[in-house]
């Protein structure tokens, strides 16, 4: 199934839905307001206790009657995000952010997180920093969603705590991340964390076989295929639940593929009006404006 948060007509109010599989409508599932308010994440915790989700069908609605919002529009607490996940795009990093630092990519993941608040919907505007950075860079990447959690999981049993997927434009300011060599600044930037626009479930979805792709004002700048991790799903789910108690909604963003504006030649960053299009086979479409 795909699950999406959504406002409709003036209310902002969120609420949630099961979007029809040609994308052209959405059944808004009967919760109580101060559920949806959660999105997505209010589901998870039902499913968690037993619920039948397919039970609470409403009224179906026209998509082009409401305004999607992120998934889960305020996370439980920060996204762990994984960097140089991919071997091209360690490859095109290799003399610049990580010049100093350049250590085997494929001796651990590189893990950091980005702050819940930075988090926007799949339509909606990033927010271009001023004076603060004027290297800002997009990072297509599929994002994996927790449903089950749990602490110390194995890769064998990592795909069962998986509730589905969504897609994340991790945006980068990249002067602030190399200034700080820690990167929660530069990468938590307000609106630095495009979501959506849904969340597809593990069973429709197989997030270890898809293409993930990016284009900047309609040019193509990212194609790849998360068979070309460095760190597959599972090894990923079990680095970071070691020692860490991973909680029902925990989001995890597996990394970007080559073809980030850090890695052109020379280095090509956003500027206010550029579209960021992202799309995953199989999830559908993020695009945000930069203003």
């Amino acid at each position: 199934m795909r699950f999406a948060t959504f406002t409709q007509g003036e209310s902002t109010e969120r609420l949630v839905g099961a979007v029809s599989a040609d994308g052209s409508s959405i059944t808004r599932l009967d919760i109580p307001i101060e559920q949806a308010r959660k999105g997505v994440l209010a589901l998870i915790d039902l499913a968690g206790k037993g619920e039948d989700l397919s039970k609470l069908s409403g009224p179906s609605l026209s998509m082009d009657s409401v305004v999607l919002a992120a998934p889960i529009p305020v996370p439980r607490r920060n996204i762990f995000c994984v960097g140089r996940n991919y071997h091209a795009h360690a490859k095109e990093l290799s003399g610049s952010v990580f010049k100093a630092n350049n250590a085997d990519p494929a001796a651990w993941p590189i893990v950091f997180t980005k702050f819940p608040e930075c988090v926007v919907g799949p339509k909606d505007n990033v927010v271009l920093p001023g004076a603060v950075s004027n290297q800002i860079d997009y990072e297509a990447e599929l994002a994996v969603v927790i449903g089950t959690g749990g602490k110390n999981i194995s890769r064998d049993d990592a795909l069962k705590h998986v509730f589905g997927y969504t897609i994340v434009n991790d945006v980068t300011a990249r002067d602030v991340q190399m200034r700080h060599q820690q990167w929660d600044l530069g990468k938590s930037f307000d609106t630095f964390c495009p979501m959506g626009p849904w969340v597809v479930t593990a069973d429709e979805l197989d997030g270890t076989n898809t293409r993930v792709r990016c284009w900047v004002n309609g040019e193509p700048r990212q194609d790849g295929h998360t068979r070309d991790f460095i760190f597959d799903i599972p090894a990923l789910i079990e680095t970071c639940s070691r020692g860490i108690t991973l909680l029902p909604g925990d989001i995890i963003a597996t990394g970007t593929p080559a073809g980030v504006g850090m890695g052109l030649t020379p280095p090509q960053y956003l500027k206010a009006h550029d579209v960021v299009r992202i799309e995953i086979d199989g999830l559908g479409v993020l695009e945000n404006r930069f203003i």
